[in-house]
């Protein structure tokens, strides 16, 4: 730390699966998004869970740089693939909120998770057809899929339309009209 580098802020413990906990199992949380799937949505104003090395809109916050996706604000179209366990409710509680973008989660539609920011509170979903192969912290492709499904969340109309409209092979279905928060 007295090396004069900037130290990130590690208050929300999702830099790189690190855990806050003595005896904790390490897994890593941080999986990074294909760009394929970004690229047919069209731009995006905001990556609030960033990665060096990996640009997916104009703007990244990334944790590496202190740049805590949970507490600076979002503005404009924002892309979401939050850290997953823990930190992924609190992301999709913002996203929710902001109303105003796409995120890319795991389908676990019976979840309270699912439940609060998606069913009740999203404008569309896109469930992807097969599983997703992410990138590693690195940026090479993970040695196997997610072991999940996966699907991406649209807040508001224009990304409902762009899910709608990406081509991606899966199952759209739209929850309510846009412009709901």
């Amino acid at each position: 730390m007295g090396d004069g580098k900037h130290q990130p802020s590690r208050r929300n413990g999702w830099l790189g699966g690190e855990s806050q906990d003595k005896g904790s199992r390490q897994r890593e949380t941080r999986w990074l998004t294909p760009s394929p799937i970004v690229d047919a949505l069209g731009a995006f104003d905001l990556d609030p869970c960033g990665a060096p090395g990996h640009t997916l809109a104009r703007r990244t916050f990334q944790i590496d740089d202190g740049q805590d996706g949970l507490e600076l604000p979002w503005v404009g179209r924002v892309f979401l693939n939050p850290p997953y366990g823990k930190l992924t409710l609190p992301f999709m509680r913002k996203m929710a909120d902001h109303g105003n973008g796409t995120a890319l989660i795991f389908a676990r539609t019976e979840t309270a998770m699912f439940f609060e920011t998606v069913w009740d509170r999203a404008t569309a979903i896109l469930f992807l057809k097969g599983r997703v192969t992410f990138l590693d912290a690195q940026g090479a492709p993970a040695k196997a899929n997610s072991g999940a499904p996966s699907c991406l969340v649209a807040y508001g109309a224009a990304d409902a339309t762009a899910l709608y409209e990406c081509g991606l092979d899966g199952m759209f279905i739209r929850l309510r009209d846009g412009g709901e928060k």
